[in-house]
């Protein structure tokens, strides 16, 4: 059965750019699924002011506001529909009506109906990274984070990044049946970045893979001088990767995400697609 992919698309206060929507469609083209794209309109509660409806007009500035989120969520289900169909992709649609700050979390309650969510995520930040940290840790649905250009990258190689933990374990599985369809897939483990389990973790993930048809081959590295989600990044694109596939380890304080080092890195400077699972 084909999977089918949540697509959160941003409305307000700057729609999504289009190459965002081009990514998208192409990446979903490449794994073979369909979208659902949802449109994130924004809502605003009523404001019942009589002075600010004196001096500034608060409810014609809301009123204002929701019709262009609306308008630019038209714009853009038309945009990304045009494009769907040109690539042969099957595409549908809702909409959810939210607090923009409050965005995330309707994204990450509607995703739990779809087999995984495609996020978009623009050059210039965005909302993407937030979207993206309420679809990992929110949905119970793996996310692939999508960057505004893909290249020319295909769908024939990944790199897993490997370090025996649960959320990583939870990524492989999420992630079995596209890596299935692979040429070549690297099991990657970092060295001297934190105690590891094992010397030979990745041979042994390596060896469960390749028993599931899996072309799997285990390589470890030395972390280089940045953060380690920028050498698990930089690795996948020297090895030709169209696909990096990582446990994203965070958890919540009253709402405020405290992430790892890596899911931090990844969600600031995102340079090939990256599938993440918690």
């Amino acid at each position: 059965m084909k999977k089918t992919a949540l697509v959160p698309l941003v409305t307000y206060p700057e729609p999504l750019p289009s190459d965002c929507l081009k990514a998208i469609v192409e990446f979903a083209g490449m794994a073979d699924c369909d979208l659902h794209a949802l449109v994130l309109q924004a809502n605003f509660p009523r404001v019942a002011n009589a002075l600010s409806s004196l001096l500034l007009d608060v409810p014609k500035m809301i009123q204002d506001a929701e019709a262009q989120s609306r308008a630019n969520g038209d714009v853009l289900f038309s945009a990304i529909t045009k494009m769907a169909a040109d690539a042969g992709v099957a595409i549908d649609a809702g909409a959810r009506n939210s607090l923009p700050e409050l965005a995330s979390d309707a994204a990450a309650e509607e995703a739990r109906y779809y087999d995984l969510s495609l996020v978009p995520i623009p050059r210039n930040g965005g909302q993407g990274p937030a979207l993206a940290e309420g679809l990992v840790f929110g949905s119970g649905r793996p996310a692939i984070l999508v960057p505004e250009t893909l290249g020319t990258r295909s769908l024939r190689h990944a790199v897993v990044a490997w370090d025996g933990s649960r959320v990583a374990a939870r990524a492989v599985n999420d992630a079995l049946a596209l890596l299935g369809e692979m040429e070549q897939v690297t099991v990657l483990s970092v060295l001297n970045e934190k105690p590891l389990p094992a010397d030979d973790l990745g041979d042994k993930l390596a060896a469960r893979l390749l028993k599931r048809g899996v072309p799997a081959r285990a390589i470890a590295i030395e972390l280089e001088d940045q953060p380690i989600g920028l050498t698990l990044q930089d690795f996948a694109v020297r090895d030709g990767a169209g696909l990096l596939v990582m446990g994203a380890y965070g958890h919540s304080r009253l709402r405020d995400f405290v992430l790892g080092g890596a899911t931090k890195a990844i969600l600031e400077d995102l340079r090939l697609p990256v599938l993440m699972s918690h």
